[in-house]
């Protein structure tokens, strides 16, 4: 017997759920008349389910049924005490035009809150589904001055928004986030959707003001951390350091956030603000580690911007920085990059190979000894070593099988097989690499096998595509103006092969490292005008969009170049940057 009930059970539920989902899809059809048929078999079942009685007010008002509307409604509410059936009553009274009635019906669904003030959650959410927002408004506001335990900002403020009450919204949020802070980050998205990148939006600086009115009024260290939120999306890094500082003043925990703060600043090449945050750490910093980070950092950022006459001066700095914090396993990172600093600013590479020999010798975890060797390889390579370069490279892969550095010693083993002219090799392990978890090195991966099959074929002798490797060999090696006119001979030597278009994206990208950027310009156009089929089309109307916006000031230019990749390349790797960069100019949202 118990189980000829269950099964009656489970057959009495799929009927009601093929039920329910016709029903569904006749309304979505507009096919009315039969849903309302089916919603009725279903609401004669379960006569107390909300979900059956609104959507047979809804179909019925589809079908212009206000008076059987009004009738079902009201024996509704005899037996059924729901304070939202007033607002579907007065919202029924609406849509017949007497108003008069539909505000009766409006005003007892706001008073039945004073008398039980949980009503609020069925009133408010009937208001808002017929966009009844001034009244949704007010039955938040009532029930939330009842009962101090509700907190409605949050549906406040996406009322607000709606209505385009920015300050209210910007109010409601915070106020939000201050009574749920692990909420904070969702805040964000949500505020994000109404600033810009320009300080000078009208929605940045309401912001602004709301948080500044509210540190005034009574101070709290997330105030402070919206407002710094606010300046890195402006990309005000020196006011966003003022606001952090402030923070760590108050709080002075760690210092991740002020670390991360320079990190941003040094990505979005903002080398001033950046140095002078990392020296603050270092000048801070209590531990030796955060301290070691920012010197790293630190170094790293001075190396990009010195002159080779300031060379001497950073390799001093290296050599005390080991002198104070010692040449331990602890350090190499450090030691990483000074070997690299050797090697590729300061051309000792048998100096740079020897210290890092040293440093192998340390008691290192396998990781780190795969990232000392990586370095170790690069360096060979930069002295085309090729063949003792991939002995380091294949280690790595040896001992830290399927690891995202193993995938990158195999992506170095084929482009240091490709720099020596070994194209087979090299496509054998691209193709491998085309399925890395890395997607920057699926990428890469892929780039450099079209580079290589595209071209392989067109001559014999592969003379067009060695040049080219060369070339790219060159600039790995610091050798950039070596390289443009190496390229330059390719251009002028190889015109009717399809390697033309890569050597002028490689040229156009060591014209912008040199700040040439109207050389870039000219070979991104070429590759436009010329190449407008070629898989180069999309890189190159990025490029040259972002020399014309962050170089060259011709915002217009950029905005029509970021908006045929949006309209003409929406699977491009650039599409969402470049729908980000359109947005921008344009004077939208960030988000």
């Amino acid at each position: 017997m118990r189980f000829i009930h269950i099964l009656f059970i489970l057959i009495n539920t799929t009927v009601f759920s093929q039920s329910d989902i016709l029903a569904k899809e006749y309304f979505k059809k507009g096919d009315f008349q039969k849903a309302l048929h089916e919603y009725k078999k279903l609401y004669a079942k379960s006569p107390s389910n909300i979900n059956y009685i609104n959507q047979i007010i809804s179909t019925q008002q589809q079908l212009e049924q206000y008076d059987e509307v009004e009738t079902f409604l009201l024996k509704l509410m005899e037996r059924i005490n729901y304070p939202a059936f007033l607002v579907e009553l007065g919202y029924n009274y609406q849509l017949k035009n007497d108003l008069e009635n539909a505000t009766i019906n409006y005003n007892k669904a706001i008073a039945s809150i004073d008398i039980k003030a949980s009503n609020v959650f069925s009133v408010a959410r009937s208001f808002q589904s017929h966009t009844l927002l001034n009244e949704a408004v007010i039955a938040y506001e009532k029930a939330m001055v009842l009962n101090p335990d509700f907190n409605f900002n949050l549906q406040l403020a996406k009322i607000y928004g709606e209505q385009g009450n920015i300050e209210k919204m910007f109010s409601s949020y915070i106020h939000f986030a201050e009574y749920n802070p692990p909420s904070l980050n969702n805040i964000k998205r949500a505020i994000s959707e109404f600033i810009s990148e320009n300080s000078a939006n009208e929605n940045n600086t309401i912001f602004r003001k709301v948080l500044l009115k509210k540190n005034q009024q009574e101070p709290n260290l997330l105030w402070n951390e919206l407002l710094s939120w606010l300046f890195i999306q402006q990309k005000d890094f020196k006011k966003a350091f003022i606001q952090e500082k402030a923070i760590f003043n108050r709080q002075p925990d760690n210092l991740s956030k002020i670390e991360e703060l320079a990190l941003i600043a040094s990505n979005e090449n903002e080398n001033n603000i950046a140095k002078e945050i990392f020296t603050y750490i270092i000048e801070t910093a209590q531990d030796s580690d955060t301290k070691l980070k920012a010197h790293y950092n630190l170094l790293r950022l001075e190396t990009k911007e010195s002159l080779k006459e300031n060379y001497t001066t950073i390799n001093a700095k290296y050599l005390e920085l080991f002198k104070e914090f010692g040449t331990f396993s602890q350090t190499l990172k450090l030691q990483i990059a000074y070997a690299h600093f050797l090697a590729f600013y300061m051309n000792e590479t048998s100096k740079a190979t020897a210290f890092l020999e040293n440093t192998l010798k340390l008691p290192l975890t396998k990781l780190q000894k795969a990232e000392a060797k990586l370095e170790l390889g690069d360096i060979l390579v930069l002295q085309e070593k090729f063949n003792k370069a991939l002995i380091y490279y294949t280690q790595i892969q040896r001992n830290l099988k399927n690891s995202t550095i193993s995938q990158e010693a195999r992506y170095k083993v084929a482009k240091a097989s490709y720099y020596k002219g070994d194209f087979k090799w090299a496509e054998s392990q691209l193709k491998i690499l085309k399925a890395s978890t890395s997607q920057l090195i699926a990428n890469d991966a892929l780039d450099l096998k079209l580079l290589i099959s595209d071209n392989k074929y067109e001559d014999s002798l592969q003379t067009a595509l060695k040049l080219y490797a060369k070339a790219d060999l060159l600039a790995f090696q610091n050798k950039t103006e070596v390289s443009i006119q190496l390229l330059n001979t390719i251009l002028k030597d190889h015109k009717t092969e399809p390697i033309i278009a890569q050597a002028l994206f490689k040229q156009a990208q060591l014209f912008e490292m040199k700040k040439q950027y109207e050389k870039a310009e000219a070979n991104y156009e070429a590759i436009i005008a010329n190449y407008r089929d070629g898989i180069l089309i999309d890189d190159a109307y990025f490029k040259l969009a972002s020399i014309y916006e962050k170089q060259l000031n011709l915002p217009q230019k950029a905005k029509a170049l970021y908006e045929l990749i949006i309209f003409n390349h929406a699977d491009s790797i650039y599409f969402v940057d470049a729908r980000k960069r359109y947005r921008a100019l344009r004077g939208d949202a960030i988000n």
